[in-house]
């Protein structure tokens, strides 16, 4: 009986090791299969973004030659000097910088000081855009 017990054992410990063994052959296969899947989804990826980039680029090239054909210089026919440039482009009036800065200011001041932030900074965003262009108004009216 005790051959038996020591026999069963042995048989035990033999089946055990080559299970082992298949499950590490199939663990390793597993994991570089899983690695290979890996490096395969991230070489799609990059080909995406670069499908992106390249299509991007390809706007800007268009859009580019569109502004240079829309360019046109005039030429006065009695001299050979091109006519005046594009006309100048107007500039801000004293009251809409003041406006646009005060709501800046304003903005960042009652989202600094209010519990609630976005309450505060709206609410102040709309006071200083007030004092920005009463102020940029006597501004413009002093210039005139």
């Amino acid at each position: 009986m005790k051959y038996f017990y020591v026999l069963l054992a042995s048989l035990m410990i033999i089946s055990c090791k080559k299970a082992d063994k298949e499950g590490v052959i199939n663990d390793n296969k597993a994991s570089v299969d899983s690695m290979k899947q890996a490096s395969i989804d991230s070489m799609k990826m990059e080909m995406v973004k670069q499908k992106a980039i390249d299509s991007m680029k390809i706007e800007m090239a268009k859009q580019e030659s569109a502004s240079k054909e829309k360019q046109v210089v005039v030429v006065n026919k009695t001299t050979t000097a091109p006519a005046a440039a594009a006309p100048a482009k107007k500039k801000w009036s004293s009251t809409a910088k003041g406006a646009v800065i005060g709501a800046g200011v304003g903005a960042a001041t009652g989202a600094i000081i209010s519990k609630k932030k976005g309450e505060g900074a709206i609410i102040g965003g709309l006071a200083g855009a007030g004092v920005g262009a009463g102020t940029g108004a006597i501004i413009d009216s002093k210039k005139e």
